[in-house]
């Protein structure tokens, strides 16, 4: 008996909502990167990092009809050092008309590095905790998916943010990095109360709405968020929104997911956001409660495709299954726990998109998920090279740290390796513990800290894995032979190449199916340590079928299996083109006989049957994998096509 089989892991048919959330990381990751461009090549300002945030208070005036903003952001901050002077970023074009401490006007300087440089008026000592207020006002600029946009919705003026990565200082005088997240905010915006159209403005920031003020024509509105957040992710909006709520049961302390939503849109937006409660109570059952549920979690529409995470309420630019997990997710991983650098903004992005993904597995099951899986390894392998951890070099590219392909899709895939390799126990805790850790919580995380919590929570040594998957580059393409050597035994080697050079061996979990005649089937994950490895495997049937990686649980590409088939008739029977869309072709050495050719689709079952032909016409197939099996004189041989 001889067999052999040509693995492609490609696109299959896809379920619904797994093509939903494909689609969604695609737009995620586009509208992220359009949003940072220009911005992200801001560098962090060495002047701002001698103090230590604790509260701000923006007291702003806007109005969404103009793209103007004024107001004032009083600050408290602790020294880090014996200030003389203070700085807050700002960009030009904002003008500061005063700074005040306790009553007093303070000397300041707004200079062409986008800085507001403030003389104290006396030493103030390291550790002491001090205030100012800063009143500005200007236009923002901004064009395209800026930091402050003012738009409109079916004849409705709007303005909102999006800050991420360095475009807060755009629109308010703030402190932005990575290191230091204020401890708390509390935003009053003040609106006229109604619009051109005679409909009620709805204002929108992070946290809780403490109240509403009427002043004549005009409005204030109070928020306040009582957690740390950096400062990309303070977050405003104003239209004419309507507003609905769902509940959240939370284990005896209900609080609710608010939607802000587009008049013009109410009625999909209330057929779609009630899955929000469920996504919500399975991240809640796998990690830990909704990390900010003193408050809100909400939604509030704005004026692109995409989503933004904003801390308590994320701004959509719909409402599909797959973009609300992937902005709930952030709250926990992004939101609670931030990356540290844009080095590791998959702690951000590749977290959130597997998060997004255990929504499918749980809610639609396991064949959705392997879909899913299929299609980050196809993203992934689409390319030779490409590493989760972004290296200093590509830290400005605004398309290399937005990349769906890398700091999304492999940063996600990365993740699920990771659970493989540990088990559901001790991947679980891990994740649990990183949300917790005293250092973490509420903080910024970096790559190693991560690794370190997962190693603690496993008891293994994971820097392999780390440096294999997460730091170097490319994946590995398997060469799979089996030959059952006994009724009773199997011997399976593995060889493997590697797509890059920064990798000399991808060291993982490999997944073999082994399938008898019967339908008999043994499932074995190998722990390929060294090339070409050898394993033994007991097994109480003949082996007529082997399968590499069934469930999509390993980021791989072009894999072969050999079933005690020789090399030369694998290569020498060839099919083409791949993929197709209408017909292959078959061309088989002379000396082979084919008495039947069978067809397969990815779910094993049986789609199309043919006598040998040299051609095959699979117009009429459902798009995605297909397993074509020859059976010849010398033993089945299958091939893998895919269907476009």
């Amino acid at each position: 008996m001889k067999r052999s089989m040509f693995l492609f892991l490609c696109l299959l048919p896809f379920q619904i909502f797994a093509q939903d959330l494909n689609g969604t990381v695609e737009k995620i990751s586009e509208a992220e990167a359009k949003a940072a461009l220009n911005r992200l090549a801001v560098i962090m300002n060495d002047n701002t990092g001698n103090y230590d945030l604790k509260y701000h208070r923006l007291e702003l005036d806007v109005n969404p009809e103009m793209a103007f903003i004024s107001g004032d952001v009083t600050s408290y901050f602790e020294a880090k050092e014996d200030l003389t002077q203070v700085v807050f970023e700002l960009t030009g074009n904002m003008t500061v008309s005063n700074v005040t401490q306790n009553g007093t006007s303070l000397e300041f300087d707004q200079n062409d590095n986008d800085e507001v440089v403030i003389t104290l008026p006396e030493t103030q000592l390291m550790g002491t905790l001090d205030s100012l207020t800063i009143s500005y006002s200007g236009n923002p600029v901004s064009s395209g998916f800026g930091s402050f946009e003012q738009s409109t919705h079916n004849g409705n003026p709007i303005i909102w943010t999006l800050s991420e990565p360095y475009g807060a200082k755009g629109w308010w005088p703030c402190k932005q990095d990575l290191i230091d997240k204020i401890d708390s905010v509390d935003v009053y915006l003040t609106t006229p109360t109604f619009n051109p159209n005679s409909l009620e403005n709805i204002a929108v920031a992070n946290g809780l709405e403490i109240s509403q003020e009427i002043n004549g024509d005009e409005k204030t509105t109070r928020f306040k968020h009582k957690y740390p957040i950096p400062a990309y992710l303070i977050a405003i909006a104003v239209t004419n929104y309507e507003v609905y709520n769902h509940t959240v049961e939370n284990n005896g302390s209900p609080f609710e997911i608010v939607n802000y939503v587009y008049p013009e849109n109410l009625a999909t937006a209330q057929a779609q956001t009630p899955v929000t409660v469920d996504i919500m109570n399975l991240f809640t059952d796998l990690f830990e409660e909704y990390p900010f549920a003193n408050e809100k979690y909400g939604h509030a529409q704005f004026g692109w495709g995409g989503g933004m995470e904003h801390t308590t309420v994320s701004f959509m630019g719909g409402f599909n299954r797959g973009l609300i997990a992937h902005e709930l997710a952030h709250q926990w991983y992004g939101d609670k726990v931030t990356c540290g650098s844009w080095k590791d903004i998959w702690i951000n992005e590749g977290f959130a998109t597997y998060l997004a993904g255990l929504v499918i597995e749980d809610f639609d099951g396991n064949s959705p998920f392997i879909t899913w899986k299929q299609n980050r390894i196809n993203s992934i392998t689409s390319l030779p090279d490409g590493a989760v951890y972004i290296p200093d070099a590509d830290t400005l590219s605004v398309n290399r740290v937005f990349s769906s392909r890398l700091s999304y899709n492999k940063g996600a895939m990365v993740l699920h390796m990771l659970r493989k390799k540990l088990g559901e126990t001790d991947f679980y805790q891990g994740m649990r513990d990183f949300l917790v850790d005293d250092d973490l919580a509420y903080g910024y995380a970096k790559t190693p800290d991560f690794q370190n919590i997962m190693e603690a929570a496993s008891g293994e040594d994971l820097t392999e894995f780390f440096n294999d998957w997460i730091y170097n580059e490319g994946y590995p393409t398997y060469n799979i032979s089996v030959d059952q050597i006994s009724p009773t035994v199997v011997e399976i080697n593995i060889g493997q190449t590697q797509s890059h050079e920064s990798v000399s061996f991808f060291e993982a979990p490999v997944p073999i199916r082994l399938v008898g005649a019967e339908g008999e089937i043994l499932d074995v994950v190998l722990d390929n340590s060294e090339n070409n490895q050898t394993f033994t495997e007991s097994i109480t049937f003949n082996v007529t079928d082997v399968f590499f990686d069934p469930e999509s649980d390993l980021i791989s590409k072009n894999n072969t299996i050999s079933l005690g088939i020789e090399e030369s008739l694998q290569s020498a029977f060839q099919l083409y083109p791949n993929p197709s869309k209408k017909t292959i072709y078959l061309k088989k050495p002379e000396s082979l006989q084919v008495d039947e050719i069978k067809v397969y689709n990815a779910l094993g079952q049986h789609v199309l049957s043919s006598n040998w032909s040299e051609s095959l016409d699979i117009s009429k197939l459902s798009a995605g994998v297909l397993f074509i099996k020859i059976h010849s004189n010398r033993g089945v041989i299958t091939k893998t096509v895919l269907k476009n």
